[in-house]
């Protein structure tokens, strides 16, 4: 028996809200999920009532049951969260709701993501606590408190050990930043970004410049998914499924920062495990959306997906191999966590549909199969892969 999600599961539709800054929306964080959700119906072609299953992550606060009676829904018949990892559940929440439908479980399931910091407050925003138990137990004595102090110790580890300087950096957001100026939907559209603005921007933690870090943003976006066997009855443009996994790799998150293979954005296993379920390999992808909580990050999880060398990311990540159209591997064609919107990695998802559709504001040439990567460093993470009817071997 062949267990995989390839070509039976496909996204028909996409749909997200206004992006704005954090405590921006004038929204609550409910009324974003439901609206980011009709939105992709709207996109789908189908009525609200026939989705049965919600998927999400990094403990969205808009419940399944919640959204399924505020939808109308005649019955909810699935409702998954992804554990741990942040963002590095977003392409995990996906699996988890294609799952669902290839299992019998559900036969239209929303994968979401919703986020209103004015109302619930800030993300990535450091806090006193009484207590501190686990990870936090063993950095915050001695001054590691926010999430780029974290990172950026396995970033700097990284680098020394393959010899990456600051200029593979500093590339991947200038790459992110010139696609959100042909996204009108970007919250930095209109706001470029240059070598010399990015050198002179202050340090947040070495290696991390400003613009190494993601913005922090209110707003929702959401997926429809269905049955392959479905997408005839609908008119939207489908991206199917090609392999969706999520997992860790040996002792990761040692609490002590002493895992086995510290310098690392935990895809080793993960990857492979991708690329046999797909049925491709590095070579066979066309795009790629790879989640920057930070740019260090990025470098490590492209390296481990196999899309270059650790010692060859200096030479492989020149801003002419970034970019959309002609690049070698364009990078975050929306502007990406960096530049369009931090919604946890989830409007990378949609930018992957849209480059399979081909009505990307940054349109890449080679699109049959785009890589979507969540969020490096963390554990689990998750990674899939999205293709066009010919790369899932489907029928069109």
């Amino acid at each position: 028996m062949n267990r995989t999600l390839k070509g039976r599961v496909a996204i028909v539709g996409v749909g997200e809200t206004v992006y704005r800054k954090h405590g921006q929306s004038p929204d609550a964080e409910f009324k974003l999920a439901l609206q980011a959700i009709l939105h992709a119906c709207e996109d789908a072609g189908i009525a609200p009532r026939e989705i049965d299953g919600f998927a999400s992550y990094g403990d969205d606060r808009s419940e399944a049951t919640r959204l399924a009676s505020a939808l109308g829904l005649p019955r909810l018949r699935s409702a998954t969260m992804q554990w741990g990892g942040g963002g590095g559940g977003s392409c995990a929440a996906v699996a988890n709701g294609a799952a669902a439908i290839v299992s019998g479980q559900a036969d239209c399931v929303v994968a979401f993501r919703s986020l209103a910091q004015g109302e619930y407050g800030r993300f990535g925003q450091s806090t006193g606590a009484g207590t501190l138990s686990g990870e936090r137990a063993y950095l915050v004595p001695y001054g590691v408190i926010s999430p780029p102090q974290r990172f950026a110790m396995r970033v700097r580890r990284y680098m020394h050990e393959h010899g990456v300087g600051q200029e593979a950096l500093r590339t991947i957001a200038l790459a992110s930043y010139h696609h959100a100026q042909a996204n009108p939907r970007a919250v930095m559209h209109g706001k470029p970004l240059d070598a010399e603005k990015y050198d002179a921007s202050r340090w947040i933690v070495e290696p991390f410049h400003l613009y190494d870090c993601c913005m922090e943003n209110d707003g929702a976006a959401a997926v429809v998914m269905v049955p392959a066997e479905r997408v005839r009855d609908l008119s939207a443009k489908p991206a199917y499924l090609l392999g969706a996994t999520s997992g860790s790799g040996y002792r990761f998150a040692t609490h002590a920062h002493n895992s086995a293979d510290y310098a690392s954005a935990n895809y080793e296993t993960v990857a492979e495990d991708l690329y046999r379920m797909a049925g491709v390999g590095p070579t066979d992808v066309g795009v790629v959306q790879s989640y920057e909580n930070f740019t260090g990050g990025v470098v490590m999880a492209l390296a481990e997906h196999g899309l270059f060398q650790p010692g060859e990311a200096n030479e492989f990540l020149t801003l002419e191999n970034l970019l959309a159209p002609d690049g070698r591997l364009p990078l975050n064609t929306s502007g990406g966590n960096l530049a369009e919107c931090y919604m946890h990695g989830f409007e990378q998802l949609i930018e992957a549909v849209r480059q399979v559709r081909g009505t990307s504001t940054s349109q890449a040439r080679r699109n049959d199969v785009a890589l979507v990567i969540g969020g490096p460093m963390v554990a689990p993470a998750s990674s899939l892969l999205l293709g066009s009817a010919a790369a899932a071997g489907v029928s069109a």
